[in-house]
């Protein structure tokens, strides 16, 4: 999503801009560290207020800060105002300072893992049942009436944004889009969650979501990736902010040769890029990092090529 930078007709402008360019979905992440400023579902629900087409997506929710029938609560609220153009993102957790500055406590791996595996189960029940009871290790819901009624039917869609292989594994069973990422065993961008991104590696977790999903006996969920690293060599370039990847996986151009965590050429080279990486991977929705502009000049590249696929903006 856009920064805020003025007021809310000065950045709901900036939102309608990217609808204008094309892409199909605006995204927004949640920290409450390191200067991330939007609260996310105020800035999905303002964001799906202001347009007409935009799909608004959080990118992701760390699982620990909501109550999971609550959350399930405000997505079916934005879905029915939106008129169904939500879709909620969600993960286990990963920046220990969020915790921090919460005062909340920063478990366990496997904890957080589990905790997440009962809230996904809490989000399902709320969006097809009219009640919701539920009784686990670490949520109980007793006989919550779940309304309003989502407009998407069965659900809005879930994301669930993984990347180790416990992770893999519940996305691949639970999830309707699986967002793969490096994993994160330090909780930090270090050498090896930059390794985890090599095409190999890529390769690897997306046959592990597909044996999880045919193990579960259901179709593979949709693959969302970020391209870390997009440079567009035939587009303008001003002052554009850089995630706190883009240093990590530029310096890391060698390692990373082939991988879709690094997008270089020309609108047209990287539209073809995209394409092919759709076919070795079936990947299909893309975030297409922080430079607006030059996405959406891949973004037109791709529509002169007649081709379907789902563009995040951040």
């Amino acid at each position: 999503m856009p920064r805020l930078r003025t007021d809310g007709a000065g950045w709901i402008a900036d939102v309608r801009r990217l609808e204008s360019l094309g892409f199909d979905t605006v995204a927004v992440s949640q920290h409450v560290s390191h200067g991330w400023q939007l609260a996310p579902l105020v800035a999905m629900a303002y964001a799906a207020a202001g347009t007409n087409r935009l799909r608004v997506l959080s990118l992701v929710l760390p699982n620990d800060l909501h109550h999971p029938a609550l959350l399930a609560k405000d997505i079916s609220t934005i879905d029915v105002l939106s008129g169904g153009r939500v879709e909620v993102g969600i993960g286990a957790g990963w920046q220990p300072d969020d915790y921090a500055a919460l005062g909340l406590r920063f478990d366990t791996t496997g904890r957080r893992i589990a905790r997440l595996d009962e809230a996904l189960t809490v989000l399902r029940r709320y969006f097809t049942a009219e009640f919701v009871d539920f009784e686990g290790e670490h949520y109980r819901i007793g006989h919550m009436e779940a309304l309003p009624r989502c407009v998407q039917q069965p659900n809005p869609p879930i994301l669930v944004g993984a990347g180790g292989p416990r992770m893999l594994d519940l996305a691949g069973r639970a999830a309707d889009i699986v967002g793969i990422h490096p994993s994160m065993r330090a909780n930090t961008i270090d050498e090896a969650a930059i390794a985890d991104l090599t095409p190999d590696r890529i390769e690897a977790k997306i046959r592990r979501v597909r044996a999880a999903a045919d193990a579960a006996g259901r179709p593979c969920p949709v693959l969302q990736f970020n391209c870390y690293y997009v440079r567009v060599t035939d587009a303008p370039h001003g002052s554009v902010p850089r995630s706190s990847w883009s240093g990590h996986i530029e310096a890391a151009g060698d390692t990373l040769k082939g991988s879709p965590a690094i997008l270089v050429g020309t609108a047209s080279e990287c539209a073809a890029q995209l394409l092919e990486w759709r076919d070795r991977y079936g990947i299909t929705y893309w975030h297409l990092g922080q430079d607006v502009d030059s996405a959406a000049r891949i973004i037109e590249e791709l529509a002169v090529q007649s081709v379907s696929v789902r563009t995040a903006a951040p």
